[in-house]
């Protein structure tokens, strides 16, 4: 992973000019039966190792098209690892609220609604309210970011996101000096949800998730509304989702639709259910075990069965010279 001051260009700025004009004219035109020309053979330079063509599964809102097509690429930002395909992405899931299986998501979640869509910030903020998610991106310039994935199951992906900082939207929130925390809740809706209705669910819903405010405010830190440069499907996320690279996949919460600050650590949903196997902070280390499993080494997928793609492990999932000195001090066995 590239880490260096980050150099945001516009997408046309790495796409040669008339075929950026061509492709924006061509989304705006036919939205969801548009084919998306996101690889190498596109010219678009952050694609390497896509499909040749992406179908536009999920379009997304038509307000948030141009945000899209103005989308910036973060070279600050950006793997030398190929992607893992998208059909991966969007087709092997944890979104417990549809199901088990990693197939469920992708089964279950197509008729999930995602507009209109808000958000609610409380606690300590000198900007409380229930903000359209329209009126929180649009002065917002999305950005085009590859981060590794890092699941607490042992297995990893390299994903292209797209997103904003979420230290751009926490400023304009306004905390105050008492918010040490943010506390995440996904959409609470059993009726669009099945796995919410589950009987031995071992969830307490909604799925709650939280950070520190610092870990919150690192530039690594995405609010993620998009992948492989296209609106996050329903799976996903959709149409709001939290990436933080160096924790292990669970702290990454989707389909957001609330964000409390707080002082006093929050309670988070994994660590309520079974605080033995998931700490508040997941942070990948390959010292520290699952009690069922070892984390030394990850399934990078695609990963076929009979010759399995197992790689070692990293610290923070290799983002350690970056967020570890947020970290001086702790004991990262105890606050694991």
């Amino acid at each position: 992973m590239l880490l260096k001051k980050p150099d945001s260009i516009r997408s046309y700025e790495i796409t040669p000019e008339q075929v950026y004009r061509d492709r924006r004219k061509f989304m705006q035109g036919i939205g969801a039966l548009a084919v998306s020309a996101l690889s190498s053979s596109s010219g678009v330079a952050w694609a390497q190792g896509v499909d040749a063509q992406v179908a536009i599964e999920y379009p997304g809102p038509g307000w948030m098209q141009p945000l899209i097509s103005n989308r910036l690429r973060n070279d600050a930002y950006q793997a030398d690892e190929a992607l893992t395909p998208y059909a991966l992405v969007t087709g092997h899931n944890n979104f417990y609220e549809f199901g088990m299986g990693k197939g469920d998501p992708k089964r279950y979640a197509q008729n999930l609604r995602t507009e209109p869509w808000t958000l609610e910030v409380s606690g300590e903020v000198e900007k409380p309210g229930r903000y359209q998610l329209e009126d929180l991106l649009k002065p917002a310039h999305l950005e085009d970011r590859v981060y590794r994935l890092r699941c607490v199951e042992a297995w990893s992906m390299v994903i292209p996101w797209l997103g904003v900082p979420l230290a751009d939207l926490i400023r304009r929130f306004e905390p105050n000096s008492r918010a040490k925390y943010v506390e995440f809740t996904t959409l609470h809706d059993p009726q669009q949800m099945p796995g919410q209705k589950a009987r031995f669910s071992s969830i307490d819903w909604p799925y709650k998730e939280g950070l520190r405010i610092d870990e919150a405010m690192h530039p690594l830190t995405l609010m993620a509304v998009g992948v492989y440069g296209q609106a996050l499907p329903p799976q996903n996320g959709a149409p709001l989702r939290l990436v933080v690279p160096w924790k292990y996949g669970f702290k990454s919460i989707k389909s957001i639709v609330s964000m409390r600050f707080v002082e006093e650590m929050p309670a988070s949903s994994w660590n309520l259910s079974a605080p033995q196997e998931y700490g508040f902070y997941a942070n990948v280390n390959p010292s520290v075990n699952h009690p069922r499993w070892s984390q030394a080494t990850e399934r990078r997928l695609p990963s076929p069965l009979f010759n399995p793609n197992i790689i070692d492990t990293q610290p923070f999932n290799g983002y350690a010279e970056e967020v570890a000195s947020l970290y001086t001090g702790m004991d990262l066995r105890q606050w694991y």
